[in-house]
């Protein structure tokens, strides 16, 4: 199955997309976060055959939620609403930072800061596979 990731930011979106036997994870995109992003997740979602999205879930040192939290949670649910797509989320931290250590300070840095959430979670769900 092929899935969606998505690094949810207030201002920008890092899109990831996986393979289709969900094993690799690569930057796909970064959307301006506004007035219809989630609608443009749903439409790439739909383009591309996903099965199914994964948000970054955004927690602090101690392992809260982070303020940004609750709105990527509304993001994830207009995003169920507009695709019929399970949303699922995978543990992200310092993701953004990781990616800009990798390649850098760029236009591309929320795409994959995306692929690493997106891989994070293919990784723990082909290991609970095999």
């Amino acid at each position: 199955m092929r899935y969606i990731g998505i690094d949810f930011g207030m201002k920008r979106i890092g899109v990831a997309l996986s393979d289709q036997d969900g094993d690799f994870a690569m930057p796909h995109s970064v959307i301006e976060n506004g007035k219809g992003a989630a609608t443009t997740v749903a439409a790439l979602a739909k383009k591309e055959c996903v099965g199914a999205i994964v948000i970054g879930r955004s927690l602090d040192y101690k392992g809260a939620p982070n303020p940004i939290m609750r709105k990527a949670q509304q993001f994830a649910h207009d995003l169920e609403k507009l695709s019929g797509l399970a949303v699922l989320y995978e543990n992200e931290f310092l993701t953004s930072a990781e990616a800009e250590r990798i390649q850098g300070k760029t236009e591309t840095l929320d795409a994959s800061a995306a692929a690493l959430i997106l891989k994070s979670f293919l990784d723990t769900m082909n290991r609970e596979i095999n």
